[in-house]
């Protein structure tokens, strides 16, 4: 018997917006689609949040004994900026500002998100489909659309219907917003495209001279919609009608409720069972923007070159501090949370790394079993990490206890209590001992360059400034810049 026949697995769908009990559309298989990134810059922490839910929603599925086709794209064509139908590509801009051709932009980034990826234990999905690679698909998708009558040219683009498709369905019902509201709230818009309405969005979009990234369909040589990707993809490799669908919060409209409208334009079907949706990360309680400095990439928190963080921090803390927060929750960075976090997760590492020495005894104070299905609870809820952090870190209180003399367990019990710590920390989480990876050198570093820091205090303090000099010159010659603050000194690596 697989275990996901003996755990009621329950899933906030965000269609019903209530949690349902998972029943998969097969037995014992899961298909599950999440909007992957538009590869024209650095992947961000915001986006990283996303996708690590996901991959810890996708462990949990596996560990439950499903078998699950993950499928998450990456958009390297047809996202324009601010998520609109009109204005330059999102990767073409980059290429022209850079001067490179739109591929090599879409391959730096498409490394770089790999490359962070891997450095924060990401699970590699079943299938990573490109928009490029599925402009046929998406150009039968849209004759189908037109065929259906939900969909119009116009000038060689192409355009969803939207009031057309509001007549027999309802456009909205994701996002819970009314056709009324959207018609009132973009009527001034009117008559500035070649849309019948404001609301109507593009399937197909002739180029402009100047457009770099352009492929040949019935209408005019042009690129797809953006949100008609993802229908395609999703679809190709998932079916007409699926599992689950993920993405970030801010997906959900207009993206989201696009793909469901396109799909059932084309296909009559409703195209996904639980759409789920991650929230959003924040930065010492404000909205994360590259434009306002309130910003922080991946490789400058595992690198500690920044001004946010007062130390290098490793991808796995990074992980764990982002698990400790359910994923349907706002979560905010700074430094003092990442410190707890650290403290928190060296805590639990210590704990599990002493439990091959724990001695062992004729009865078990602790009810192995009883804490198990507390986890599997904690999990079965919308995937609560919160509280199955909680229960690990009950377990660390038992091994504590243990090690000391004052409870007793026995080498049955020890050996299905260390099984489950190690799935549920190592396998489900996706935390990685930092001994065993050899991250921990950072945090030796940190130890001798702090001593340092203080033996320089010390001789700052007796008015001993050749020595404050010499120890500050020969750390930057060895690629560690000190940086003195109001709230003391800091460092970063080069």
């Amino acid at each position: 018997m697989q275990l996901y026949q003996k755990n009621e697995l329950k899933i906030y769908n965000s269609l019903s917006g209530k949690k349902e009990v998972f029943k998969p559309i097969n037995e014992g298989y899961v298909g599950m689609y999440v909007c992957g990134p538009t590869v024209y810059s650095n992947v961000h922490l915001g986006n990283v949040r996303t996708f690590m839910s996901f991959d810890m929603i996708y462990r949990y599925l596996k560990h439950l004994g499903y078998k699950v086709r993950y499928v998450r794209n990456i958009t390297d064509a047809g996202h324009l900026e601010n998520d609109a139908d009109e204005g330059e590509d999102r990767i073409a801009k980059k290429a022209r500002l850079e001067q490179l051709e739109p591929m090599e932009v879409v391959q730096r980034y498409t490394v770089d998100f790999h490359n962070i990826l891997n450095k924060f234990n990401f699970l590699p999905p079943s299938i990573e489909p490109t928009a490029t690679g599925h402009i046929i698909e998406q150009i039968e998708i849209i004759k189908d659309i037109i065929n259906n009558g939900f969909a119009y040219e116009v000038n060689g683009s192409v355009y969803f219907d939207v009031l057309k498709f509001n007549e027999s369905d309802h456009y909205g019902e994701l996002s819970g917003r009314k056709i009324e509201d959207l018609i009132h709230n973009t009527r001034e818009t009117a008559g500035q495209t070649d849309k019948k309405n404001p609301q109507d969005f593009a399937l197909w979009k002739k180029a402009e001279p100047q457009h770099i990234m352009r492929w040949p369909s019935p209408w005019s040589d042009g690129f797809p919609g953006w949100h008609l990707e993802c229908t395609a993809m999703s679809t190709k490799y998932l079916g007409e009608h699926f599992d689950i669908h993920g993405g970030g919060m801010d997906l959900k409209f207009p993206h989201h409720e696009c793909e469901i409208a396109q799909n059932k334009a084309a296909k009559g079907t409703s195209p996904v069972n639980y759409w789920m949706h991650a929230n959003m990360l924040t930065l010492n309680g404000k909205k994360m923007a590259k434009s306002t400095g309130n910003n922080i990439l991946p490789n400058e928190i595992f690198s500690g070159d920044n001004n946010i963080l007062s130390k290098a921090f490793s991808p796995t803390v990074a992980r764990f501090f982002i698990l400790q927060a359910h994923y349907r929750s706002i979560l905010d960075f700074s430094n003092d949370a990442l410190l707890a976090s650290e403290k928190g997760f060296n805590r639990l590492m210590e704990a599990i790394s002493f439990l091959d020495q724990l001695p062992t005894g004729d009865q078990s104070d602790l009810n192995v079993q009883e804490w198990i299905d507390s986890c599997y609870q904690a999990m079965n809820d919308d995937f609560n990490t919160p509280i199955l952090i909680a229960q690990l870190f009950e377990a660390v209180r038992h091994i504590n206890l243990i090690k000391e003399g004052k409870e007793q367990i026995t080498a049955e019990d020890l050996k299905l209590f260390k099984e489950r710590i190690n799935a549920f920390t190592f396998d489900i989480l996706g935390l990685q001992d930092i001994a065993e990876t050899g991250d921990d050198q950072s945090d030796k570093l940190s130890g001798v360059v702090d001593l340092l820091i203080n033996l320089r205090a010390e001789a700052r303090a007796n008015k001993d400034f050749a020595t404050s000099d010499k120890i500050r010159d020969e750390l930057a010659a060895l690629g560690v810049q000190l940086k003195d603050g109001k709230d003391g000194t800091t460092f970063t690596v080069n």
